[in-house]
């Protein structure tokens, strides 16, 4: 099983704001650490016995892939201490779903004016299977309303059949992978 998940930080419900990773291959200092206004990566839940999860993260400069739970304590640093206020909040899909839904007209990619802020990709833009051309947004808003108030079946079966998958705090991402190995 693969999992899609969008890295957050937000500091009032409905905000969205910067996360910071370290570790990254954009990063000009010697830590690697950059902020992101979302971050994608993905999970692989291990099929073998004790075997770790694995992070597949293209940006990432540690090993690829990443144990969980290395990427875990060295990308995200949940030590790391942020202010109060501030919350790192991610969202969780399906890869299946994720990849049936998902779409990106790369207007996000625009200035003002509509000219390209940085060069596109040479590849077309996404389109959902329904034909959606644009839900971007709708998978990068995050709020602390929409935190998972209890690991169960129940609510991980929202994981599988949403498509917006679900939102885990970062308490709650270690466990949630726990849970459905």
């Amino acid at each position: 099983m693969h999992v899609l998940i969008s890295l957050h930080e937000i500091t009032f419900p409905g905000s969205l704001f910067q996360i910071p990773l370290w570790h990254q291959k954009a990063s000009a200092r010697a830590d690697g650490i950059i902020l992101w206004d979302y971050h994608v990566i993905c999970i692989q839940r291990s099929g073998e016995g004790n075997a770790p999860h694995k992070v597949w993260d293209l940006d990432s400069s540690l090993t690829f892939p990443t144990p969980l739970d290395q990427y875990v304590s060295e990308a995200i640093r949940p030590s790391f201490q942020l202010f109060p206020e501030y919350k790192r909040l991610f969202r969780v899909v399906h890869a299946p779903i994720f990849l049936r839904f998902f779409a990106s007209d790369r207007r996000h990619m625009r200035d003002a004016v509509g000219n390209w802020i940085s060069q596109p990709p040479t590849w077309e833009p996404i389109v959902a299977e329904d034909g959606t051309v644009h839900n971007l947004d709708e998978y990068i808003r995050v709020s602390t309303t929409d935190v998972l108030t209890d690991i169960e079946d129940d609510s991980i079966q929202s994981l599988f059949s949403q498509k917006f998958g679900l939102v885990a705090s970062e308490s709650q991402l270690e466990d949630l992978f726990s849970f459905i190995s």
